[in-house]
């Protein structure tokens, strides 16, 4: 095929797209998105042939890279005998699924209740906690995402809910981030009280212990910006829960299954939640599909009591065919050593990269979930672009992503955040290519930096 007719294919399908469909969190007029015609590895390749390094796998879900055969293999088969059951009745992928999630969850959560993705996921875990302890209130943080559905929606702080914020659902308290390097409290680690947990205390206090049935966390923050929570920060949480009789939900729909190098980011911090909600990672985005992980106690409540939850394609046999197979391919492939060691290498890289460009601000990163903050001025922090920028607020942004974008590489740029986080199967030489697009990519934002 000539290259004219190849370009004339690619502005047909693009064209199609954006006369017919509809785009995520964008104005739907003068986008330019990337038309991909196939994924390998840590790349992806648009129809006129270019090919892009994939440095925020996807939305931090294609964790195994793209066009893992084996995968399609596995849902091949599983199709040529049944694509789709109720979820009263059972299939043996189901079992095997629920059964390797049991062998690889912290100790105590062994059953699952399998849904279509993240936000649905943290949907029923909200209706769970309500049903199991009898009361009503759920605390979260304001700096994370959750699903775009209304009830994970307005769980998450994010302010995308804001457009649509008036049929939040009630009783959703938000509390402080242990955001450190831009405390709310003006301290710093090394030295404050952890105000972020007492300030939770608080909030317990005022709101009435015996109204909240869970608090919600993330394994490990994600496109709010990877937060690094303090050390003993969930232990702490954790310890709250307990004296009150408060369930822990970690969210673990972004940072679990090797993406921070560990099966689940809340085992950096020693916890055992009593709820953990999985999503992205468990298929590496090849299928949707999401799972509510349960302690055994929580499970046993049920045993005599209806579990008021469902979904039509909870158990979606060829989506569990799916995530049995990536679970054996980040085993195969040693997918989880090798995000702690590539993290480690992407680690000592950006130190190097801090001292060529003084717009790096922060670069906050666990395995291969990462982010660098960009600012204008190291002493007082000020952001590139503010937390919830406009669209004329985004311009030096817009600028640095432009360029990322030209030199080859797609990831997920967001307000002043660049990420950093590649598929598990990344090597050194593909980190170090990534580096070098963002590297030049960063001479712009370094051109808006002042004294």
């Amino acid at each position: 095929m000539s290259d004219i007719s190849t370009k004339s294919e690619s502005k047909q399908i693009i064209r199609d797209n954006l006369d017919y469909t509809l785009f995520s969190w964008s104005a739907q007029k003068n986008i330019n998105p990337i038309a991909v015609k196939y994924g390998e590895g840590v790349y992806l390749y648009d129809h006129d042939g270019k090919q892009y390094i994939d440095f925020s796998s996807g939305l931090m879900n294609v964790n195994i890279g793209h066009g893992n055969q084996r995968v399609t293999e596995a849902v091949t088969k599983q199709m040529q005998e049944v694509s789709y059951v109720t979820p009263s009745c059972i299939t043996e992928v189901r079992g095997e699924l629920g059964k390797k999630l049991a062998q690889i969850t912290p100790k105590g959560l062994n059953k699952s209740l399998f849904t279509t993705g993240g936000a649905e996921a943290i949907e029923n875990a909200i209706k769970l906690a309500r049903l199991y302890t009898g009361k009503h209130k759920i605390i979260a943080r304001y700096r994370a995402f959750h699903g775009a559905s209304y009830g994970a929606m307005t769980a998450g702080g994010d302010p995308r809910k804001i457009a649509a914020d008036a049929q939040q659902i009630p009783n959703i308290i938000h509390v402080e981030d242990p955001y450190c390097y831009r405390c709310p409290w003006g301290k710093e680690i090394n030295s404050c009280s952890r105000e972020c947990v007492s300030h939770i205390e608080r909030v317990i206090e005022f709101e009435g212990p015996q109204t909240v049935a869970a608090i919600i966390m993330e394994g490990e923050s994600g496109s709010s910006g990877c937060i690094k929570y303090p050390p003993d920060y969930l232990k702490k949480i954790r310890a709250i829960c307990d004296k009150h009789g408060i369930l822990l939900i970690i969210d673990e729909v972004m940072s679990g299954f090797g993406r921070t190098g560990k099966w689940f980011a809340c085992e950096y911090h020693g916890i055992v939640p009593d709820m953990i909600t999985a999503a992205k990672g468990i298929t590496s985005g090849y299928l949707p599909l999401g799972a509510l992980i349960v302690s055994d106690k929580i499970a046993a409540h049920f045993d005599d009591k209806i579990l008021w939850l469902g979904l039509t394609y909870s158990a979606h046999p060829v989506c569990c065919a799916a995530a049995v197979e990536v679970l054996k391919i980040y085993e195969d492939e040693h997918m989880l050593e090798n995000a702690t060691t590539m993290g480690a290498y992407i680690e000592k890289k950006m130190e190097a990269l801090k001292k060529k460009h003084p717009s790096i601000g922060d670069f906050r990163n666990t395995g291969l979930l990462g982010c660098i903050e960009l600012v204008k001025n190291r002493e007082n922090r000020e952001p590139m672009a503010p937390f919830n920028a406009k669209a004329d607020q985004m311009a030096i942004m817009n600028k640095v992503a432009a360029k990322l974008r030209e030199l080859g590489m797609y990831t997920f740029v967001r307000w002043n955040y660049i990420f950093v986080a590649p598929p598990l199967c990344v090597t050194e030489e593909e980190i170090d290519k990534g580096l070098a697009i963002i590297s030049e990519a960063l001479l712009i934002a370094d051109g808006y930096v002042y004294a």
